[in-house]
Formats: C-alpha cells, structure tokens, sequence
C-alpha cells in the first residue's frame, strides 16, 4: 500500500468507504436498468442497510474472503466508538456495519481499487444469489 492508515481512526474510515460501496451499489443497480429514485433507493437498501453489511461480514468470515489485514481495518472500524447511534438496527449490527465500512474506506484511500471492485462485486454477487436476504442469511 501507498500509504500508512494505521493512525486513521476506524470512523473516518468507514465514513470513505460508505460512500466508496455505494458508488459501486449505485451503478450496478442503474446498470440493472433501474433508474426511479425511489425504487433506487429501495433496492439499494438490499446492499447497504447495516443488516445487509453484516450478514456480508459474517459470510466473509465463512468463507475467508479477507485478508488478515483487512479484518484489522474491520476490527478498527468495530471497535471505534462513534458519536452517532444506530437508526434501523442494534448496536451490534451498527458496529459491525461501521466495521465493514471501514474496509472499503481503507481499500479506497489505499487505492486499492482492484481489491476494492473485488469486494464489492463479491458482495453484490451474494446479496443477488439470496444468501443475503434484507440483511438476513
């Protein structure tokens, strides 16, 4: 990696690959031809819900998908303390996400943008395959 993110905290990374992820999400799904607003969104919730991030953890786990540094950066992103709450979900499902997050926002700032696509297409792949079901597996 070109850089050192070992002192960027765990929520400034999760707040970058929020929005790295759903850059990916969004163009697939407009790919997929859906172009109304609301029925974006919707679908969309599919992928991004903090439910959905964290039913993608637990498989990635399953199944090894990270690497042992990238479980590091999931782990920082986990175990930040944030100042915001969760909206639509518990703590632990709201942690979790945020650790997911923090994952794609390590890959993005890194440039890892191989790895980073790689990611986010196996996450589209389960979610679209029905392991991943309104974050439920």
């Amino acid at each position: 990696m070109s850089e050192d993110f070992s002192q960027v905290n765990g929520i400034a990374l999760a707040y970058m690959g929020d929005a790295a992820y759903e850059i990916f999400i969004r163009r697939h799904l407009i790919e997929q031809g859906l172009t109304k607003p609301t029925r974006l969104h919707h679908v969309a919730t599919n992928y991004v819900s903090a439910k959905a991030q964290a039913a993608l953890i637990k498989l990635m786990e399953e199944q090894s998908v990270l690497s042992e540094e990238e479980w590091d950066y999931f782990k920082r992103g986990r175990n930040q303390k944030s100042h915001t709450h969760a909206k639509n979900t518990d703590v632990v499902t709201y942690r979790i996400s945020t650790g997911f997050e923090a994952v794609f926002g390590f890959l993005f700032l890194s440039n890892n943008y191989d790895r980073l696509s790689e990611l986010a297409g196996w996450c589209i792949e389960q979610v679209e395959s029905g392991k991943i079901v309104h974050g439920k597996k």
